[in-house]
């Protein structure tokens, strides 16, 4: 990767840009499969110089659905810097594949601590997740420059990280609002 192969987003928040063989060698060719979503599968991966663990999602319907997402996510969450938000460390564009890199959260999805776990959480950490998970919405909903009604909350899209910090993730039904906008029409999604 090239310090020049950045996307500046906005003021000071960019991504890397990276090859596509550089993420198929950071998976280990596709290989330790994370979850599944409509649009694409996340893959577990290592980059190469760093070691620094990341989420690979790899985008598999690649028709007008899928660049859609695609371009969602980047708008979206792109530009997003928050402690309860998923963060998106960069992306790859080659040809037809589309990839979106994130940090790792190590400790899956809240519906796995719910419904997979073998302990489930108490009240008090109940608690804090749904502190942290209104922490995050409050900062999309109030907070950012351009309003994100992120559309797809539930316990799949929230991510625990190695301090059991919940996170939001996917933001591929997400809807950006203008400045001045007040409302907006989201259809049922």
């Amino acid at each position: 990767l090239k310090e020049s192969e950045t996307l500046v987003l906005t003021k000071g928040l960019t991504l890397n840009l990276f090859s596509y063989d550089e993420l198929k060698r950071a998976t280990n060719g596709f290989k330790h499969e994370l979850g599944k979503g409509s649009f694409g599968t996340v893959y577990k991966g290592a980059l190469y110089k760093s070691k620094k663990l990341v989420a690979v999602k790899r985008l598999e319907k690649l028709v007008e659905d899928g660049e859609r997402e695609f371009r969602a996510e980047m708008r979206a969450i792109g530009r997003t810097r928050h402690k309860n938000l998923v963060q998106l460390l960069g992306y790859c564009v080659e040809g037809s594949k589309r990839l979106l890199v994130y940090e790792y959260m190590s400790n899956g999805s809240l519906a796995d601590l719910l419904f997979k776990g073998i302990r489930r959480p108490d009240w008090d950490e109940r608690l804090k997740i749904a502190l942290d998970v209104a922490r995050g919405i409050l900062y999309l909903h109030e907070e950012c420059k351009a309003p994100i009604i992120h559309c797809d909350i539930k316990p799949q899209n929230i991510l625990m990280d190695n301090f059991w910090t919940a996170k939001i993730s996917y933001f591929g039904m997400a809807k950006l609002l203008m400045p001045d906008q007040t409302r907006t029409f989201t259809l049922v999604r």
